[in-house]
């Protein structure tokens, strides 16, 4: 990488503030920046690193005024987070790529391989399974049969795609993660539990990214369905039948019960728990450790605790919590003299008794 900060405003479609020359050949965060680094700014609360970086240029969002003065050249662009991740995806897509099949790579005679794939040593590519143009499949990944892998698809390492998986293009599955794995069905009696065959596939839909060691089961019967643009964190569950929709985020260590659709444009922070059986709306986030009981069908809500309640009553409610010893032994002091004034009243009726 090699380019000038106008360069680099001029493909992102912003303007620079400051020296229009100075050449930049890495990234570097705003807090540890170092001279030829490009640096960015959409969080406000690293502001005060602006004025002290030493990154050659900061990209910025085009509405930023600096507090201060400042040293380092900026680049003003609509969307400084969205243009970072424009500029490391060209610098990734200029590296080299791999191609070719690894002598030490399994694949059937019957598996059908597009153009430009990369198969590294010691991964397996099932029976009837169909791998698209330009995807890359790390060392030691299991492809099973009757597998669809898209087009420009990444599979790490160590990913195992189970039977009748249908992976859509552009997808990324990260190392450990399994995908099309049985799913948790079983049939009790007076004898024990009764394994329910899982007879369905997993779908991913075009621009998914699956985490580190996240599973995804196969339906029982239909299909486990992730929508197109999802993207899915390390250590997160998803049962079976399960219907995650378009753009929906969930973070580590979340699980979904099966049955569950989870609305478009989700957000699931950390450690969310969704029962089974239920449906989200469109454009709702789920603070971290949020635990989902029932159907929420509001859009553009925010939710927060166990069982799961609006954010501000969750909120209140919380504060109320942590008053609880304070407020117990308010409650004892009370009781206390209630039963003072009980006694002194009791006393002041004999006395009027005795008279």
């Amino acid at each position: 990488m090699k380019f000038t900060a106008k360069e680099i405003a001029d493909h992102l479609g912003g303007e620079v503030v400051g020296n229009p020359d100075v050449v930049l050949t890495d990234f570097s965060s705003i807090e540890k920046g170092r001279e030829g680094a490009l640096s960015f700014l959409s969080n406000m609360q690293y502001e005060s690193y602006l004025y002290s970086t030493k990154s050659s240029a900061v990209l910025v969002n085009h509405d930023f005024e600096p507090s201060q003065e400042v040293t380092t050249t900026l680049i003003k662009v609509p969307n400084a987070y969205t243009a970072l991740a424009e500029l490391l995806k060209l610098r990734n897509e200029a590296e080299e790529k791999p191609t070719g099949i690894s002598s030490l790579a399994y694949v059937d005679p019957t598996a059908v391989i597009g153009e430009g794939v990369y198969i590294g040593p010691f991964s397996y590519i099932g029976r009837d399974s169909v791998i698209g143009d330009g995807v890359r499949i790390w060392p030691n990944v299991f492809v099973g049969g009757r597998v669809t892998i898209g087009e420009e698809s990444r599979l790490y390492s160590m990913a195992v795609i189970c039977d009748h998986t249908e992976v859509g293009r552009r997808c990324v599955i990260h190392s450990g993660a399994v995908i099309g794995g049985d799913g948790f069905g079983f049939a009790p009696d007076a004898d024990g539990y009764h394994k329910i065959p899982q007879t369905g596939r997993v779908v991913l839909e075009d621009d998914v990214e699956i985490g580190a060691n996240a599973c995804i089961d196969r339906a029982v019967m239909d299909a486990t369905v992730i929508r197109k643009g999802a993207k899915i964190d390390n250590l997160v569950q998803i049962a079976h039948n399960c219907e995650v929709e378009e753009h929906t985020a969930i973070a580590a260590q979340s699980g979904i019960a099966g049955s569950t659709t989870i609305g478009a444009w989700n957000v699931l922070a950390g450690q969310v728990g969704i029962a089974g059986h239920l449906k989200t709306a469109p454009h709702v986030t789920f603070a971290a450790k949020t635990g989902v009981l029932s159907d929420i069908k509001e859009p553009n809500t925010v939710w927060f605790g166990y069982p799961a309640q609006p954010h501000i009553k969750a909120m209140k409610a919380s504060a109320k919590f942590v008053q609880l010893p304070e407020m117990d032994r308010e409650l004892y002091q009370l009781k206390s003299e209630i039963e003072q004034l009980k006694e002194e009243l009791n006393q002041l009726k004999a006395e009027h008794h005795g008279k």
